[in-house]
């Protein structure tokens, strides 16, 4: 009976120690539109991330109410944001995760309202970082990030915002920005379905996001792809 009760709490530890190891990724959609380009390529990364063994989850801010930052400054006495929303358990969810797969249009050269509101929200955790000297408390040390970008103009320019964006947004989650799936000339709703390049790709920079191995390099590895114009 004491080897049978010692196999059962040696297997339940191993079980419980694998569930520890499982990697959660979360996606974050910015697209004010349900099943827009940015989303549809969202989608693919988290089902790359899934196939490789993580644990993930879909958020779309247009579904949350997260109100815009007042700078009422309280945030650089407290270390955490005084307004009460939607923000917060997003948030939770933003610490609690040991991936991060953030999706957006580009609008006006540069992330729609409903992801600007996320990012100023995020003051609370630059103060909490650089004003009160307080470490976060997250998901581990290795936490890595990705950004899809997916922009109407043919330019390559537009991408360069949300690259500095992105950069200090991440930072202040202290994770490390290890890859960018920039799209350009991609326009009408579902347009990026028609690229299947595209597609490919984000399924694969997702499904390499979760492996440990190797380390996150110092700066985001861009794939920047232009599609073929639809003349129909």
């Amino acid at each position: 009976m004491q080897m049978d009760a010692f196999i059962i709490a040696f297997y339940g530890l191993c079980g419980y120690l694998v569930h520890l190891m499982i990697v959660k990724a979360l996606g974050i959609s910015a697209s004010p539109r349900a099943d827009g380009n940015s989303d549809i390529l969202l989608r693919q990364a988290l089902a790359g991330a899934a196939a490789a063994g993580a644990n993930v989850e879909y958020v779309r801010l247009c579904d949350l109410n997260i109100a815009a930052c007042i700078e009422c400054d309280l945030c650089r006495k407290t270390g955490r944001c005084e307004l009460e929303d939607d923000y917060q358990p997003l948030l939770a969810k933003m610490l609690g995760a040991s991936r991060l797969i953030f999706a957006t249009p580009i609008f006006f050269m540069t992330v729609p309202a409903q992801a600007k509101v996320l990012i100023d929200r995020c003051q609370c955790l630059w103060a909490h970082k650089y004003v009160l000297k307080k470490p976060l408390i997250t998901a581990g040390s290795d936490r890595r990030a990705m950004v899809i970008a997916v922009g109407g103009s043919k330019s390559t320019r537009m991408f360069e915002p949300v690259r500095m964006t992105m950069k200090y947004y991440l930072d202040v989650l202290d994770m490390n920005y290890t890859a960018n799936l920039f799209v350009n000339n991609i326009e009408r709703l579902g347009q990026i379905k028609k690229h299947p390049s595209a597609i490919k790709e984000a399924f694969r920079l997702g499904k390499e996001l979760i492996a440990a191995d190797p380390p996150p390099p110092t700066e985001p590895v861009d794939v920047e792809l232009f599609s073929t114009p639809d003349k129909s």
